[in-house]
């Protein structure tokens, strides 16, 4: 029965340097995981039960066990190259059929799908005017299109609308020695040049129409005889066409003994597009009249030198796409041509209860099988799944040094093994020999 056992020892033997072998095949494979091979002892069955002179009859392979630890990261230059850093697994869409894997080396395909080298795509939640729709994941699409401009005033979605302004106006400022000239409505065609006599400090910032084109909105502030008051004046592209040509200023901002806004804010402007163009000899075709507030919540009347702390409007011109970015949550933005960033979707991650209950598909893929559990789909940093790094790649988690000496150690068990049958073979010569 020794050849039985020994033969079945030289089985195990080769079939763990076959499971070494594959490790140190797989020690540059990006997502790869190494896989040990486990080995059980047999024992015929007996009529009469077990006994203690009960011999085993060899070894046969148990299970082929891969190790899911963290391999290390690596930095690289493509941003679409995504790493894992704790559990969890890619998803991955084939004409329907989902795999999995821990192999982020991504790219884009022709059709702006996110995909790896097998073509199969990355899913994840879609993205709706830039808003991420948790929903049943789908492959990711990046939008070749252009973003369309967003006129000032006119993002009413969102919590920002209009222009921002946060100053300090100097309490010890006098009034100015020239009053204030202002056409009004009947110089709303010429254009017109403050003097700066008749103001005591301004500023400037674009502003865009409905097509993105950008227009220059300068502010003059002009203090009063009154205590703690400022007139705030306005125009446009040089021109006095400001709430529709109107006199006087836009609004006052009154302070307080403090230092701080009393009254006046927030002012609501309204400008006509047309009469701009017009004043200026040009035409564009944007819609006529935009409305919007100015909103000067945290300006001070302190006394220090005239300061802009903050001055920003929510209007943006058309832009086209120049490059993604992946953030540690799976939100992929979109970088455009006139500095604004937009989701174009999320990364989604799943993982199981049993992920070594997963069948092995080859090309670092898995699929799901009923040892494994269902997937648990979510997004990254989220309950047990892990955070994602861009512009990185997970290596094998294949221990090169160990796996040298696993086969030295394989090797001498398989030569062990071997002994044991020539062992036999001189016995079964012997009793051959007796005469």
């Amino acid at each position: 029965m020794a050849f039985q056992q020994a033969l079945s020892g030289l089985n195990t033997s080769s079939k763990a340097i076959d499971a070494t072998s594959h490790n140190i095949a797989n020690s540059s494979t990006v997502g790869y995981k190494a896989s040990s091979a486990h080995f059980a002892d047999v024992y015929a069955a007996s009529l009469n039960g077990s006994g203690a002179s009960q011999i085993g009859i060899g070894a046969n392979l148990a299970a082929v066990q891969q190790q899911f630890t963290q391999g290390n990261i690596t930095a690289t230059n493509n941003p679409l190259d995504i790493s894992i850093n704790g559990a969890g697994f890619f998803r991955m869409d084939q004409n329907g059929a989902t795999t999995y894997t821990r192999s982020g080396q991504f790219h884009l395909d022709k059709n702006g799908y996110i995909v790896n080298d097998q073509s199969l795509r990355l899913t994840g939640y879609p993205a709706l005017s830039g808003i991420i729709v948790p929903t049943t994941p789908q492959p990711l699409q990046i939008s070749a299109s252009d973003l369309a401009p967003q006129a000032t005033g006119l993002n009413q979605s969102s919590s920002f609308n209009g222009v921002k302004a946060n100053l300090n106006l100097d309490s010890r400022q006098s009034v100015p020695a020239s009053a204030w000239v202002d056409g009004g409505a009947a110089a709303s065609t010429t254009a017109f040049t403050p003097d700066p006599q008749t103001y005591n400090y301004s500023t400037a910032l674009s502003i865009y129409d409905t097509l993105g084109n950008p227009h220059t909105m300068t502010f003059y502030f002009r203090k009063t005889a009154n205590v703690g008051e400022w007139e705030v004046y306005s125009n446009v592209d040089g021109t006095t066409n400001l709430n529709n040509g109107a006199a006087g200023p836009i609004g006052t901002l009154t302070f307080n003994t403090s230092g701080a806004i009393a009254s006046g804010n927030p002012m609501n402007i309204s400008i006509n597009v047309d009469n701009v163009m017009t004043s200026l000899g040009e035409t564009n075709g944007a819609l006529g009249t935009q409305t919007f507030p100015i909103d000067f919540t945290g300006t001070t009347q302190f006394g220090n030198p005239f300061g802009t702390n903050r001055l920003e409007q929510d209007g943006y011109a058309a832009g086209n796409l120049v490059g993604l970015s992946v953030g540690s949550d799976g939100i992929i933005q979109g970088r455009y041509s006139n500095g604004q960033t937009f989701a174009q979707g999320q990364i989604v991650l799943a993982n199981f209860t049993n992920p070594n209950g997963l069948q092995s598909l080859g090309n670092n893929q898995w699929s799901e099988s009923s040892n494994s559990g269902p997937a648990l789909v979510g997004a990254p940093n989220t309950s047990s799944l892990g955070v994602l790094s861009a512009s990185t790649v997970e290596e094998s988690n294949v221990d090169l040094t160990a796996e040298l000496v696993n086969l030295i150690t394989q090797q001498r068990n398989y030569q062990a093994n071997a002994q044991s049958i020539k062992t036999q073979d001189q016995v079964m010569q012997t009793l051959v020999n007796l005469r």
